[in-house]
C-alpha cells in the first residue's frame, strides 16, 4: 500500500505531470473530494503561472459520481447525418477536451461495469469515441476500500494505469483544513484536544451513526445555520449532533461544549483581552495554540494596521505566551509579509520588544537595535528611520 498523510500527497501530487491519473483510496468521510479540490487549486495556479489560463477560477473542477451514471452518461448519446453515425459527448467530458479542466471520477468502484469500462478508456487513452482530453487537463479518481463497502472489483488492467495512493489523513491535516475552512471553533478545538472522536471506530457497524471528518463538517454547517454552534445548552444542540456524529461522540462533544471556557475569538483577545485573559492564561500548548490560530487569523482577514488599543492588546496576550509560542504567535501574525507592511509595523510596534526579549536581544535607543529575522522586513523600516 502506498500509505501517505494528506500534506505528503498534496506535495507529490502537485509534481505529478498531466498526462498520470490519480486513483485515491480511503473510508468515506476522509475528505478525499476536498483534498482533490485542493490539490486542483494548485494545478491551477501553476497553469496561470506557466501563462497557460488567465486566472485559477478559469480552471474548471467537473466533478462526477460514476455510481450515479449510466453508460450513456459518459460515452454520450449517439447522432447520425444520413451516412455515418457517432457519438456526442457529454458536455461535461467535451468541455475537458477543450480547455485544461480538473476532472475527479468519483466512486469508481460503485460503478456499472458498462461505466468502469468507459472510466477506463479516460484513465488509459485521455479519450473517449475519438475525443480526445486537453493536455493541461488531470484526471483523479476516488473509490472506497475495505471489506465494510458494497463495491466492486477494481480491474488490475484498470488499477495499474493510475498512480496509486492509500489516503490516511492525521487528526493534524483536518485540524488546519478546518481552520482554513472554517469549521466551527468549537468543533475544532474539541477534535484538537479529543482526536479519538475524529474518526469512527475500527469496529463500528456499518449501518450505525458514527463520527467521520465529513459529518463533523456538516455538524458544523448546521449549528451554525441554526445559529447554536455557541450555546451548548439550547434544546437543539444535543438531538441535532445525534443525526450527524452518534450517540456516543454527541455525549463527548456537548459535554465539552457545556464545560469548554475556552471560548474566546481571535476578535476578544484583539479588542478585549482584559475580559478574557482569565479564560486564555495557564491553559495547555493546545488551547494556547488554538487562540494563536483564531488572533492570527481574525487579525489577518480584518486589520491594515491596528490601533493603539489594539496593539496594547496583542501585547498583553503575547506577554502571557511561554517564549516558543511566543515566537509562534509572532510568525502567524506577520506571515503576509510585505502584503501588509503597516500591519507588520505595528505590530512591531507594540510587539517586537517581547519578541527579542526571547533571544535576550535588547531594542536599542532607536527602537531597532538587532534586526531580527523573523521575518526580516524590519530593516526596511530601519532605512525609513535614518
Amino acid at each position: 500500500m502506498t500509505t501517505m498523510s494528506v500534506r505528503t500527497f498534496l506535495g507529490v501530487g502537485a509534481k505529478l505531470p498531466a498526462h498520470i491519473s490519480v486513483l485515491l483510496r480511503g473510508n468515506h468521510g476522509i475528505g478525499k473530494s476536498q483534498i482533490v479540490r485542493q490539490l486542483g487549486r494548485a494545478h491551477a495556479q501553476q497553469l496561470v503561472a506557466a501563462g497557460k489560463a488567465k486566472h485559477a477560477d478559469d480552471v474548471e473542477h467537473i466533478d462526477r459520481r460514476l455510481s450515479q451514471m449510466s453508460e450513456g452518461d459518459v460515452i454520450g448519446l449517439p447522432s447520425t447525418d444520413g451516412e455515418v453515425t457517432r457519438f456526442n459527448p457529454p458536455d461535461w467530458f467535451l468541455r475537458a477536451c477543450r480547455k485544461p479542466c480538473i476532472l475527479f471520477l468519483d466512486e469508481l468502484n460503485r460503478a456499472t461495469p458498462e461505466v468502469m469500462q468507459a472510466a477506463f478508456q479516460i484513465v488509459l487513452d485521455r479519450q473517449l469515441n475519438g475525443f480526445l482530453l486537453h493536455p493541461d487537463t488531470r484526471v483523479y479518481a476516488a473509490i472506497n476500500g475495505g471489506a465494510s463497502y458494497n463495491v466492486n472489483e477494481v480491474d488490475p488492467a484498470l488499477l495499474d494505469r493510475f498512480w496509486v495512493v492509500d489516503i490516511h489523513p492525521d487528526e493534524q491535516d483536518w485540524l488546519a483544513w478546518a481552520r482554513k475552512a472554517g469549521v466551527h471553533p468549537t468543533v475544532v478545538d474539541h477534535i484538537a484536544n479529543n482526536s479519538k472522536w475524529l474518526d469512527p471506530s475500527p469496529n463500528a457497524d456499518p449501518g450505525k451513526v458514527e463520527p467521520s471528518r465529513r459529518s463533523w463538517e456538516r455538524l458544523s454547517e448546521a449549528l451554525t445555520a441554526a445559529g447554536i454552534g455557541d450555546d451548548a445548552n439550547h434544546e437543539l444542540f444535543y438531538p441535532m449532533c445525534l443525526g450527524f456524529i452518534g450517540t456516543e461522540a454527541t455525549i463527548a462533544f456537548h459535554d465539552f461544549a457545556k464545560t469548554y471556557d475556552a471560548r474566546v475569538s481571535g476578535k476578544d483577545i484583539l479588542e478585549r483581552y482584559d475580559a478574557v485573559r482569565n479564560r486564555v492564561v495557564n491553559r495547555g500548548v493546545d488551547k494556547l495554540n488554538s487562540c494563536i490560530e483564531k488572533l492570527a487569523e481574525h487579525v489577518i482577514k480584518h486589520c491594515e494596521k491596528l490601533t493603539d488599543a489594539q496593539g496594547k492588546n496583542v501585547a498583553a496576550f503575547m506577554a502571557d505566551l511561554p517564549d516558543e509560542l511566543r515566537i509562534s504567535c509572532w510568525s502567524k501574525l506577520t506571515a503576509q509579509g510585505i502584503e501588509k507592511i503597516e500591519l507588520a509595523r505595528s505590530l512591531h510596534a507594540h510587539c517586537a520588544k517581547l519578541v527579542l526579549d526571547v533571544f535576550g536581544v535588547p531594542m536599542g535607543a532607536a527602537g531597532i537595535g538587532v534586526t531580527p529575522n523573523i521575518p526580516g522586513i524590519f530593516k526596511e523600516q530601519a532605512k525609513a528611520k535614518k
